[in-house]
């Protein structure tokens, strides 16, 4: 029997949002026709999932009805600690989670928003069919940290995303040092992402801490109307409080930071 693909398929980036926009904004025709045959999934979260089959079905028709769709979710661990590293508790769940590709079915791997298995879980899921012999497809669509950083002007060329920062105040301090220094030592962009309702006190804490001539970059809203993206030094930052509230920072955003 011939195994199934894994397709990697992206999903719009107004999950959580108020205001959504169609899907044909999003992503293009071919991912969507792709995601509209196949009927099991791997998923970060089976609602979120089953509301995106319904915004897809309403562009093509699903291959079979939103009941009757296999949607399994990643374990928990996937979620709290991540899966990029190797890790065999995970690695066994992800090969379980295959067995329909091992049987011949064509699989999609999703996240709640954006590409799977970037800043987001689905690493295991994606080790584990390359070694189990399965062909890995990813499909076209948005990925927050590429749009961010190209709209930056920070160095597209060398960049590291690191995740989340600290939340108390004083550890949170003394990481964005530590990633201004790696950012100006290599002229490495440094790309973090944070809580919604937490990304005032990040940007804040940024502004505050950062040596007046690093470049601080942040987008918010990526793909909404009220998508909003400013770059500039930290002196500049400083001397335009306004440019912070004018931001939307209640939506999903990307800050970067670099020489």
């Amino acid at each position: 029997m011939s195994r199934g693909r894994l397709f990697l398929v992206p999903t719009p980036l107004d999950f959580g949002v108020d205001t959504s926009l169609p899907m044909t904004d999003w992503l293009p025709d071919a991912t969507l026709r792709t995601a509209s045959g196949l009927t099991h999934w791997i998923t970060e979260n089976a609602k979120s999932t089953r509301a995106f089959l319904k915004r897809v079905d309403s562009v093509h028709a699903l291959a079979a009805p939103l009941q009757a769709q296999h949607i399994a979710e990643l374990p928990r661990a996937a979620h709290k600690k991540g899966d990029h590293r190797p890790d065999a508790e995970l690695d066994r769940a992800a090969r379980a989670l295959l067995e329909p590709a091992l049987q011949g079915h064509d699989m999609g791997l999703v996240s709640e928003a954006g590409m799977p298995a970037v800043a987001d879980p689905g690493s295991a899921v994606v080790r584990a069919a390359h070694a189990l012999g399965i062909e890995v497809c990813p499909l076209t669509g948005p990925v927050s940290l590429m749009l961010a950083l190209a709209a930056s002007g920070l160095n597209g060329q060398q960049f590291a995303f690191v995740g989340y920062v600290p939340q108390d105040s004083a550890e949170r301090s003394q990481r964005l040092r530590a990633l201004e220094a790696t950012a100006l030592r290599l002229q490495q962009a440094q790309l973090l992402i944070e809580t919604p309702y937490r990304n005032a006190a990040l940007l804040a804490a940024l502004v505050q801490t950062l040596q007046p001539g690093t470049r601080l970059a942040v987008a918010a809203g990526l793909g909404l109307p009220t998508q909003a993206i400013r770059s500039a030094t930290v002196a500049d930052w400083r001397q335009h409080p306004g440019w912070a509230q004018a931001l939307p920072l209640d939506l999903p955003a990307v800050f970067m930071l670099g020489g």
